[in-house]
C-alpha cells in the first residue's frame, strides 16, 4: 500500500517541466534585443500582427522558415547561438537565438502585441493626389505593349511619402463590352528572382512576357487604403484613368508589385482571368 502511495505522489512532479515551458507576449519594438530560449527536436513560434517579408540569420545551426505572419525557429546544434532578424511592411524585429536548452526553459510560442492594436490612417499624414501630380515619378513601360488585349492597365506614375505610396494608372478599353473598373487588390512579391536585373527596371512597368519568366516565392498582401477613380464604367473605345493609395513602407531595394483588375465575363469577349500590371518600384 505504501509504494501506491508513494506513485501517486511523485505524478504532480512528473508534470512540472511540462507547465513551465513559456508562451510570451513581446510589445513591437525596434530598438529591443528579444532573447529566445530553444529546445532540440523542438519548435519556437513567432507569430506577428502583420504578414513577414524577409527573415535572416546569422547561422546555419537554426532552421528558420516563415509562412504569412508566423516564423518556425528549430536549432539543430546544442551549442549553436546566433542573432535573428525579421522585417514586416512596417518594422524590423531583433532576436538573439540562445544555444538549446532543456525543454522546461524553452519559449514555446512568442505572440506579438502591436504599439496600437487598432491602427488608423490619418488623412492629414496620407499623401493627397496633387502630390502625384506636382511630385510624382513617371514609371516607364518595358516595352511598350501593343495594345492587342480587350482591357489593359498601364501605370503612369508613382509618388512616395511616409510610408505610402500613390499610383497612378488608365484602364484602356478594347472590347465590346463596357468594363467596370473595381479596387485592384495588390500583392508584394517576395523572393524574386529574374533574367534581368530589377536595378535596371526601377519605376518600370513590365510587360507580359517579363512578368511570365519572373520567379516568386511569396505573394504579400498591400494594404490598398483608398482609389480615386475618374469613372467606375469604362465604354467600348474608351480609357480612364485611377489613383490607387497603398500603406507601404520606402525600400532601398528594387521591389515588384502586381495590381490585379477583375478580368470580366469571358462570354462578353473579355478574359476571366484577372488583368494584372507589374511595377518595379
Amino acid at each position: 500500500m505504501r509504494r501506491v502511495v508513494l506513485t501517486f505522489a511523485l505524478l504532480p512532479l512528473a508534470c512540472l517541466p511540462t507547465l513551465a515551458q513559456k508562451i510570451e507576449t513581446e510589445n513591437t519594438d525596434r530598438t529591443q534585443i528579444v532573447h529566445l530560449k530553444t529546445a532540440l527536436d523542438h519548435l519556437t513560434v513567432i507569430e506577428l500582427g502583420e504578414p513577414v517579408l524577409q527573415v535572416a540569420s546569422g547561422s546555419p545551426s537554426f532552421k528558420v522558415e516563415w509562412r504569412e505572419n508566423k516564423v518556425f525557429i528549430q536549432p539543430t546544434e546544442p551549442e549553436a547561438q546566433t542573432n535573428l532578424f525579421i522585417w514586416t511592411a512596417s518594422q524590423r524585429l531583433n532576436y538573439e537565438l540562445e544555444p538549446a536548452g532543456v525543454v522546461r526553459d524553452m519559449d514555446f510560442a512568442v505572440d506579438q502585441t502591436p504599439l496600437h492594436p487598432n491602427p488608423t490612417v490619418s488623412l492629414s499624414t496620407q499623401p493627397q493626389p496633387s502630390d502625384l501630380l506636382l511630385e510624382a515619378q513617371p514609371v516607364r513601360m518595358q516595352p511598350k505593349q501593343n495594345g492587342s488585349k480587350p482591357v489593359e492597365v498601364w501605370i503612369s506614375d508613382l509618388y512616395e511619402k511616409e510610408g505610402h505610396l500613390l499610383v497612378r494608372y488608365t484602364v484602356f478599353n478594347r472590347g465590346t463590352e463596357t468594363y467596370s473598373v473595381n479596387t485592384p487588390l495588390v500583392f508584394q512579391l517576395d523572393g524574386v528572382r529574374s533574367s534581368q536585373s530589377l536595378y535596371g527596371l526601377t519605376n518600370s512597368q513590365l510587360s507580359d512576357e517579363q512578368a511570365s519568366k519572373l520567379k516568386i516565392k511569396h505573394r504579400v498582401p498591400v494594404r490598398v487604403l483608398k482609389q480615386e477613380l475618374q469613372s467606375e464604367k469604362v465604354a467600348p473605345g474608351e480609357q480612364a484613368t485611377g489613383i490607387v493609395s497603398l500603406e507601404m513602407a520606402s525600400s532601398s531595394e528594387p521591389t515588384v508589385l502586381s495590381f490585379q483588375f477583375p478580368g470580366g465575363d469571358s462570354s462578353r469577349g473579355r478574359s476571366s482571368r484577372p488583368i494584372t500590371a507589374y511595377l518595379v518600384r
